[in-house]
């Protein structure tokens, strides 16, 4: 038994986030939170396998039984589900669809299958999946290989991404690459050698071979990762912690221009009080050229002020990601070294696990209790202690 502190709590935590339907985003009784969240709801279920908490693990196979009986006829995955006693309400996006629910869904059945050695599991789930697949093939528009994601269309729905958003690219290589461990079709073994391809051409410096906007990609000066995103406006340059640890995880890029981004994120991080990486970094001020993007985009009130949120606030459950990657090339240290910054910043207030953090002034943000907080926690200590691995 793990007798660290902040992993017990952690784990009590997930465990009072549970619900007869899956995992809810909070224990906090917000409303927008008590809902079963289909990316917030998944990473919880990785954490979940990666525990070996029975009860958790059940509470996994909950939440996507819920995503999945909730499928969209178009084969949209809910962003989130409420239910009572009375009524079921869900929800495919707010201002806009969200098209990361999609591929979350299909690495959560994987990740569960693979787990219990129950490739059943999948089976079962086959129709929800193609579903899916159909519906990615759609989203490119262009037949090209890259889904074209809308402004607010993921995890980061008040940022400035849209267009090919690198962090909806390689999650769509990990679910199928997922899904291909127990179907091995050999066209969706295509597709994934396509989509990696178009990712690192459009997306790495100095490839070499035809470019979806080969003006734009000439005139930036790429940086030691890849950018968030590009769109027919052009590249947003903002290191995304979140696609770039994905990138690390999947192997994608040179061996050099991996070592090269974890070199760059090691200098942000480690310049930071809260040894935490930002989700986005630099942050959007007022006197950028993206600030009147940034600060429209918002449904109830605005909470991307410089060094906060999306917009340059560290998130633990990011840096549960990075910690995977700096793990899976083989930095154990700094792996161990973010893990204790992870519990600090979850051990504030009292265990508060908040949602957040302001990079600079090292104040808690968003929503308390958080169960993705709680998660990275058990998924990068357990993937340090026991070894733990996901299906990539």
């Amino acid at each position: 038994m793990n007798t660290d502190i902040t992993y017990i709590k952690a784990i009590e935590l997930l465990q009072k986030s549970s619900s007869s339907e899956g995992f809810l985003a909070s224990a906090q009784n917000i409303s927008n939170y008590k809902r079963v969240w289909a990316r917030d709801g998944v990473i919880c279920g990785l954490s979940a396998l990666a525990s070996g908490e029975k009860d958790l693990i059940d509470t996994f196979e909950k939440t996507l039984e819920t995503l999945a009986k909730n499928q969209h006829s178009n084969g949209t995955i809910p962003s989130n589900v409420m239910t009572n006693d009375l009524e079921t309400k869900v929800s495919y996006g707010g201002l806009a669809g969200r098209v990361d629910a999609i591929t979350w869904f299909i690495i959560g059945i994987c990740q569960y299958a693979f787990y219990k050695k129950e490739p059943s599991f999948v089976e079962k789930h086959k129709p929800n999946i193609e579903k899916c697949l159909s519906l990615m093939e759609a989203w490119e528009f262009n037949n090209n290989h890259l889904m074209y994601v809308p402004l607010s269309g993921n995890w980061a729905d008040e940022y400035i991404t849209d267009g090919y958003v690198l962090y909806d690219q390689l999650l769509r290589i990990w679910a199928l690459r997922s899904y291909n461990h127990f179907v091995k079709d050999d066209a969706i073994a295509i597709k994934i050698e396509k989509i990696k391809e178009q990712i690192e051409l459009n997306f790495t410096p100095n490839s070499k071979g035809e470019k979806y906007h080969e003006r734009t990609y000439n005139e930036i000066e790429f940086d030691n990762f890849m950018p968030c995103s590009f769109s027919p406006a052009g590249y947003k340059l903002q290191f995304d912690a979140f696609a770039n640890s994905l990138a690390l995880l999947l192997n994608i890029g040179s061996e050099s221009f991996q070592q090269a981004t974890i070199q760059h994120a090691e200098k942000i991080r480690n310049k930071k009080g809260l040894k935490l990486i930002p989700a986005f970094w630099p942050p959007i001020t007022e006197t950028d050229a993206d600030w009147n993007l940034l600060k429209n985009n918002f449904k109830y009130e605005f909470r991307n002020h410089p060094n906060e949120f999306h917009n340059g606030g560290s998130w633990p459950m990011v840096n549960g990601f990075y910690g995977l990657a700096l793990l899976a090339k083989n930095q154990k240290e700094q792996a161990k070294d973010l893990l204790n910054a992870i519990n600090t910043s979850n051990q504030k207030e009292a265990f508060s696990f908040y949602e957040n953090f302001n990079t600079e002034t090292e104040k808690p943000n968003g929503v308390p209790f958080c169960a993705w907080s709680a998660a990275a926690t058990i998924l990068l200590n357990q993937s340090i202690t026991t070894n733990f691995k996901l299906l990539i």
